[in-house]
C-alpha cells in the first residue's frame, strides 16, 4: 500500500494551492491530488468571460503544470472520481477500485451549477468546467438569440459575453431585481442600466414556467424565443462525498474556524464548505470566490500540519461587467446603515453595523477606479474599525489615514 500522506480531493484553485501550501509549510511526505477531470488544475473565472469571447481557440489557464507538480513531488491522479471515504481505515476509494490512504485529507470539491427544476430544465446549458465552457463557446457562435435564466454574477457575465458575440440576449430573473444576494440596490441598478445600454433585454420579477427547444415559456404565458438557453441560477456545494462519509453538513461541509470538519483528520476548503467567521459574530458562511479558495487552502494546510489557526480573512469578491468593475469586501448583509462615497465616475457604499463598526464595502466604477478604496475598507474591516462616517463619505480624505495608530 502507498504511503499514507496528505491527500487532496478536488483539482480546482483550493486543491492546487494546497499542494504549494503543504510544501511551503515544511511537509516532506507524500502528497496526492485526486481530480475528476483529466486536465491539470486550471483557473475557472475566465470560463464565463474570455473563454467565450476570445477569437483564438481557448486553452485552460493552468494553475500548476506538469513540471511544477513534479518539482513539488506530488502525485496527481487525474480523471478519477472519488466515490467514498473510509474514515476508519483513513482511505479514499476511487471509482476504479483504487484506495488512496491518508494521514490527513482535504476536501476541495467546489460547487456545481444548480439545475432548472421546471419542465424541460435539462435543456438549459450550465457552466462549471472547461468542457462546459468550450461547448457553450461553440454553441453561442452558432446562435443568433440567447435566453439566460438568472440575474446573478454568472448569468450577467455570460449575458455580456453573448452580446459581445453579437447575440440578441434576453435575461430572465424571478427576483424583483438582479443581484439580489449581497449587492446593494444602487449598485445593482447601475449594472442593470449598463446591460440594458448594451442591448440586453432584462425581465425581472418574472418567473419561468418551462424550457422548450426554441426558447423559454414564462409564467405569465409569454414566450421568449432563443436558439440557446443558459441557466445561471447559482451553485450548490459539492457535498456528496462528505455526506456519504457522515461528516456534518450545514450549507456545505460544516467546518470549525480552523477548517477542520467533524472528523479532525479531514479538512475542507473553498466553495464546498461553510465555517463560522469571528469577524461577523461567528456567523456561518459559505463563500464562492476565487480569493477565498486560495486563502482557505493556505490556512487549511497549515492546520493539517498541526496548526490551530482560525480562518478570519475578510470576504472579497469581484466581477467585471463590460467596462465596469464591481467589488465587494466583507458582509453587506450585516450592515444596518450605509455611507456613500463618490469615487470619480464610480462610487463605494460602506456598510456599518448597529455599533458603527464597518462590516462591508461595495463599489462599482470603470476600470480599477474603486479598487483602492475597497482595499482600504477591507483592511479596516479586518481591524474591526468604526471609522467616522464623515471621513468615509468625503472623497478628498484618504481612507488610508484611518489605518494609522
Amino acid at each position: 500500500m502507498a504511503e499514507a500522506g496528505m491527500v487532496i480531493v478536488g483539482g480546482g484553485m483550493a486543491g492546487a494551492r494546497a499542494i504549494v501550501g503543504l510544501r511551503a509549510n515544511g511537509w516532506q511526505g507524500a502528497i496526492t491530488l485526486i481530480g475528476e477531470e483529466t486536465l491539470l488544475p486550471y483557473d475557472r473565472p475566465p470560463l464565463s468571460k474570455a473563454m467565450l469571447t476570445d477569437e483564438k481557440e481557448p486553452s485552460p489557464a493552468y494553475l500548476l503544470d506538469e513540471g511544477m507538480i513534479a518539482s513539488l513531488k506530488a502525485e496527481f491522479i487525474r480523471g478519477a472520481r472519488a466515490v467514498a471515504i473510509d474514515r476508519t481505515a483513513k482511505a479514499v476509494l476511487l471509482e476504479d477500485g483504487r484506495r488512496v490512504p491518508y494521514a490527513r485529507l482535504l476536501i476541495a470539491t467546489g460547487a456545481k451549477p444548480r439545475r432548472l427544476t421546471v419542465e424541460g430544465g435539462e435543456l438549459a446549458y450550465t457552466l462549471r468546467d472547461f468542457a462546459d465552457g468550450d461547448h457553450l463557446r461553440n454553441r453561442l457562435r452558432q446562435s443568433g438569440t440567447a435566453a439566460i435564466v438568472g440575474g446573478g454574477f454568472i448569468g450577467l457575465e455570460v449575458a455580456a459575453s453573448a452580446r459581445k458575440l453579437g447575440c440578441t440576449v434576453s435575461l430572465i430573473e424571478a427576483q424583483p431585481r438582479i443581484l439580489m444576494r449581497g449587492v446593494p440596490e444602487e449598485i445593482a441598478s447601475v449594472v442593470h442600466a449598463r446591460h440594458a445600454a448594451a442591448g440586453v433585454t432584462l425581465e425581472t420579477g418574472t418567473a419561468l414556467k418551462a424550457v422548450e427547444t426554441d426558447g423559454v415559456l414564462l409564467a405569465d404565458g409569454r414566450k421568449v424565443r432563443a436558439d440557446i438557453v443558459i441557466a445561471g441560477i447559482g451553485a450548490a456545494p459539492e457535498i456528496g462525498l462528505a455526506k456519504d462519509a457522515r461528516l456534518a453538513i450545514d450549507n456545505g461541509i460544516a467546518c470549525n474556524e480552523t477548517l477542520a470538519t467533524s472528523d479532525p483528520d479531514i479538512f475542507a476548503a473553498g466553495d464546498c464548505c461553510s465555517f463560522p467567521h469571528r469577524l461577523f459574530a461567528g456567523k456561518r458562511m459559505r463563500l464562492e470566490a476565487w480569493r477565498n479558495a486560495t486563502d482557505q487552502a493556505n490556512v487549511a494546510t497549515r492546520n493539517m500540519l498541526g496548526g490551530s489557526e482560525a480562518y478570519t480573512a475578510v470576504p472579497w469578491f469581484w466581477s467585471d461587467q463590460y467596462d465596469l468593475s464591481l467589488q465587494i469586501a466583507g458582509s453587506p448583509a450585516d450592515g444596518v446603515t450605509t455611507v456613500r462615497r463618490q469615487v470619480g465616475e464610480g462610487f463605494v457604499i460602506f456598510h456599518l453595523d448597529g455599533t458603527g463598526r464597518l462590516v462591508a464595502a461595495s463599489g462599482i466604477g470603470p476600470g480599477n477606479s474603486i479598487a483602492r478604496d475597497v482595499k482600504m475598507a477591507e483592511m479596516l474591516i479586518a481591524r474591526e474599525a468604526s471609522p467616522p462616517a464623515g471621513v468615509l463619505a468625503d472623497p478628498s480624505l484618504q481612507l488610508k489615514s484611518l489605518l494609522k495608530g
